[in-house]
């Protein structure tokens, strides 16, 4: 049995190698969401299973949880013929994916003539084509008006490049020089990965490396079952809603319940909506990994890899628009994924409310903008902007930070600016959006920006206009997503509320998102009186809020 010293040291040494490849994508990529927003992620997987073994720090969660069902798809399609030198690109949604935005690419690592793991890299490309330049499309009723759909296929072959792959997906993006710069980063993250690896099995051999791999896969598994047999045996519900599918504008319910028995559970997600015409819908992947997300916020001491998953059942039928095929739209996927965070965060407050938090904003308002610049030149700006975390066990929520499915950050400000035609007239916390509780949801945030170019074309992909962030354990709920845009001196709101196709905005006409607020957590009247005359003092809460939410007057705030 490996001893616990060498264990420590090639945990390290590994999560080392998925961390430099992170790095290496994040300082070579073309587009800001990669290269800013660190919308990207790297991992080693099962040679055999495809399960995950090993995940960076630095890159997004979800995505680490969906590709080890990627390196599955490569796996079962291409078998025996995988070779060495091989690398397979993608971005099919209901094989491994999660959008068509993300493109894959898996790599097998020879040792000895066999496959001893794989290597993938995924990254949020800036456009794939489709209908909408930032492939957000609100409207979509089919994947095809998404973007273009790569199924798993030999980038390289033996270590030779298939430029006729690379002049296909070329062709195919409004934006290819951005495109062709992604891919290289990716390439070259792979590149360094097999190095890495390399020199640490020879440094350890392969047979002490792959004990590692198991037994922290095993205690991972061990050390799940022991938090689920801490918990109280039982049935637990919880249901949340989305806004609309942004083509037919009705609610559509994520409803999820939790069996305990013993050291497993049961999450079933059978209550939820049917299969609905827009993108929100989600393939299965997807679904199972936003669970894996949810459940290391609420165990964060487990390791991350394939063992968190091993004492869980899932039961999503393919009736519910959590299981999807092609080819229906997927487009949406970060907006219903988060609220399967959300009702997961709701369901353990009737668990054990001492380890859950309350719900996060729940939407990552995704915006573009796109027109040419003077010169003829096509611009695009696909960005998404952030919102408040739920007040938590231990204190208030995070003002102003990312979605809870990632380690990403939101692209700066002078970042956008000095890529793209835009001047953000305000950046700034919104007042009054955190959930009141004990501990107070974070602040949403107030964005607004004016374009400067000619012309140019809007497109919004946003959530939780119609259905606040909840708190949990009593506490109150956070402020809606509001979204309005200036046509003709008028501000103006879109009839769906938080989705919007084909805007024209002129030149000094702006947009304004007010991004929602997290969750309380516990009752208001528990607040420390001390506390809320501080966010009074910050700014963070009104006077009249704090007397309403609080019972704390004015003259007790000093104001």
């Amino acid at each position: 049995m490996i001893d616990a010293v060498t264990l420590a040291v090639l945990k390290g040494r590994l999560e080392q190698i998925a961390d430099e490849m992170d790095a290496t994508l994040f300082r070579t990529a073309f587009n800001p969401i990669i290269a800013e927003a660190h919308d990207a992620s790297h991992g080693l997987y099962h040679a055999e299973t495809g399960e995950t073994l090993v995940q960076g720090k630095s890159g997004l969660p979800i995505f680490v949880g969906v590709m080890s069902f990627a390196v599955k798809a490569v796996i079962d399609r291409f078998g025996d013929t995988v070779a060495d030198g091989d690398v397979f690109i993608f971005n099919d949604p209901y094989d491994g994916g999660t959008h068509l935005s993300d493109f894959r690419l898996v790599r097998p690592v020879f040792r000895d003539g066999r496959v001893y793991c794989y290597l993938a890299s995924v990254g949020h490309w800036h456009d794939v084509g489709g209908n909408v330049p930032g492939n957000y499309n609100p409207v979509a009723t089919e994947c095809f008006q998404e973007g273009m759909l790569i199924p798993p296929v030999r980038l390289f072959a033996r270590g030779e490049l298939r430029q006729d792959v690379v002049d296909i997906i070329m062709a195919n993006t409004r934006l290819p020089g951005s495109a062709h710069g992604d891919l290289q980063g990716q390439i070259n993250a792979l590149d360094l990965g097999v190095r890495r690896l390399g020199l640490l099995l020879d440094d350890y051999g392969d047979d002490t490396v792959a004990e590692a791999l198991a037994e922290l896969r095993t205690r991972a598994a061990r050390l799940m079952r022991s938090h689920i047999a801490e918990l109280p045996d039982g049935t637990y519900g919880s249901e949340d809603f989305l806004d609309n599918d942004g083509n037919t504008d009705a609610p559509l319910r994520i409803a999820l319940d939790i069996t305990i028995a013993g050291d497993r559970m049961v999450w079933d997600f059978s209550r939820s909506s049917p299969q609905c015409a827009g993108p929100v819908n989600i393939a299965l992947s997807t679904t199972v990994a936003s669970c894996y997300v949810a459940l290391k916020h609420l165990f964060p001491e487990v390791p991350a890899n394939a063992g968190v998953l091993e004492p869980i059942e899932f039961r999503v039928p393919e009736t519910t628009l959590l299981n999807v095929r092609a080819p229906k739209p997927v487009g949406g996927y970060t907006e219903t994924i988060l609220r399967i965070i959300d009702v997961v965060f709701s369901a353990f407050a009737g668990i054990d409310p001492a380890i859950t938090n309350a719900n996060a904003y729940g939407t990552i308002n995704a915006v573009s903008l796109a027109g040419h610049r003077a010169d003829g030149r096509r611009w695009v700006m696909f960005s998404f902007f952030g919102g408040g975390h739920g007040g938590n066990p231990d204190g208030d929520g995070l003002n102003h930070g990312n979605a809870p499915i990632s380690t990403a950050t939101i692209p700066p400000v002078e970042i956008l600016e000095a890529a793209y035609p835009v001047m953000f007239t305000q950046w700034a916390l919104r007042p009054d959006s955190g959930g009141a509780g004990r501990h107070r949801g974070g602040l949403g945030a107030v964005y607004e920006i004016e374009l400067l170019e000619e012309q140019a074309n809007l497109f919004l992909f946003g959530e939780r206009g119609r259905f606040p962030p909840q708190g949990v354990a009593g506490g109150g709920p956070g402020a809606l997503n509001r979204f309005a845009f200036q046509q003709h001196g008028q501000w103006q709101e879109p009839p769906m509320t938080s989705k919007m196709v084909g805007v024209t905005l002129k030149r000094g006409e702006r947009i304004r998102l007010e991004t929602p607020g997290g969750g309380g957590y516990g009752p208001a009247a528990d607040r420390d009186p001390a506390a809320v005359a501080r966010d009074v003092a910050f700014g963070y809460v009104t006077a009249g809020a704090a007397e309403r939410d609080y019972g704390v007057t004015a003259r007790e705030t000093g104001r």
